[in-house]
């Protein structure tokens, strides 16, 4: 039997069962056929195990199955081999059912529906000779069948074409924002460069741009007049300095948000609390030696390294706990993610290791990463200290 060119799980198992039915009828024919000793037995044998052979032939014929004008040939030779058992035995009638089926779903819905009413008045009419009289409720179960599988059939096609047409638009939606998420990062990204150019010419550039002529200014007049070239030393260092405050301000804003107004420890503890509460884990943080002020890259470094390392544990360690600790030794800082969690081979690590090793090396620290499946997993990152810059 021809089959649609995406069948849902549900729609296979049904037509399983159309196929078992249909030889399930078959095989009931013959088997009363030789129970009652009819005398036709042997054929009604014969011609329902021609139409069984006929009907299961179809599915393993490449031509059948990729050409509907093919199946629509083979769908009239089970037609004709049903109406020659009809012929034979009446109880070739219940046959019709499963065909009512096999009809609507090969041929195009006019002439399916043409070849079920077809099928239903020979079905009615042999039963009625073979009967040696017309029973009108005898017709009943051929018409009511046929009327079922057209209300089957039909309705089954309308829920598929309506299905196929929300998967359409719902794979449209999802096409539209993810293209609108992109032109607005775009947008947000350009907004921001243009943003920081203005600030940069605004501010940097045209500082630097006085300290220059200032300098200048001050090379000229020496040595002649040196109480003058001292004016425009100092107002030249005064211009420095104001940059100065103005290239902090840029390092402030482009910071994150965590490090505002706090310390570094104080930061990842918040971090491992607000994720003991959105999250199913338990995250505790840990603090050992005495901190020293550390350069706002460090600070940045190590807050992001432990974001995302408890991230990853989040998303993907199925942990019930992790432990963060941050040590002050030797003239190192040290961070050190644990947890209990299915662990992983490190061999094959993802984007996030590497960009967390390169955050680290760029630092000129060391970072490790030691995990075995089904054992957890524990990451370190070790920086060295420097002296805070300061003015």
């Amino acid at each position: 039997m021809i089959t649609a060119p995406a069948l849902t799980p549900t729609s296979r198992v049904l037509t399983w069962c159309l196929h078992l039915l249909l030889f399930a009828l078959l095989a009931l024919a013959a088997v009363r056929a030789v129970a009652v000793g009819s005398p036709r037995a042997a054929a009604v044998v014969a011609t329902a195990l021609t139409c069984a052979l006929v009907y299961a032939a179809g599915p393993l014929l490449p031509r059948v199955r990729a050409s509907r004008r093919a199946a629509a040939w083979w769908l009239l030779t089970v037609g004709v081999v049903w109406l020659a058992l009809l012929v034979l035995t009446a109880d070739g009638v219940w046959v019709a059912f499963p065909l009512y089926f096999l009809q609507l779903h090969l041929l195009p819905r006019r002439q399916g529906l043409f070849a079920v009413i077809a099928t239903a008045l020979a079905a009615i009419t042999a039963f009625a000779v073979h009967q040696g009289a017309f029973v009108p409720a005898a017709a009943i179960g051929p018409a009511l069948g046929a009327a079922v599988a057209v209300a089957v059939v039909w309705g089954y096609q309308a829920l598929y074409r309506e299905s196929e047409r929300r998967r359409n638009l719902i794979k449209k939606l999802t096409s539209a924002q993810t293209d609108l998420a992109e032109a607005q990062h775009e947008a947000g990204v350009l907004a921001e460069r243009e943003r920081l150019a203005h600030e940069i010419h605004d501010t940097l550039a045209q500082g630097l741009s006085s300290i220059q002529l200032l300098l200048a200014a001050a090379e000229r007049t020496l040595p002649d007049d040196a109480g003058n070239a001292a004016r425009y030393v100092e107002q030249a260092r005064q211009a420095a300095a104001d940059n100065l405050a103005e290239a902090r301000r840029f390092v402030v804003a482009l910071s994150p948000p965590g490090l505002d107004d706090t310390t570094l420890a104080d930061a990842l503890k918040r971090l491992c609390a607000t994720t003991s509460v959105r999250h199913r884990i338990t995250a505790r943080f840990h603090l050992s030696g005495t901190p020293v002020p550390l350069p706002t890259t460090h600070e940045v470094a190590l807050l992001r390294i432990g974001q995302a390392a408890l991230a990853n544990t989040v998303r993907h360690a199925d942990a019930s706990t992790a432990e963060v600790a941050l040590s002050y030794l030797g003239g190192y800082v040290t961070l050190v993610v644990v947890d209990d969690g299915t662990g992983f081979d490190p061999e094959h690590s993802g984007f996030g290791l590497t960009a967390m090793r390169s955050r680290a090396e760029a630092l000129g620290g060391t970072f490790t990463v030691g995990s075995a499946v089904g054992h957890g997993t524990t990451l370190s990152v070790q920086l060295p200290v420097e002296p805070k810059e300061r003015s």
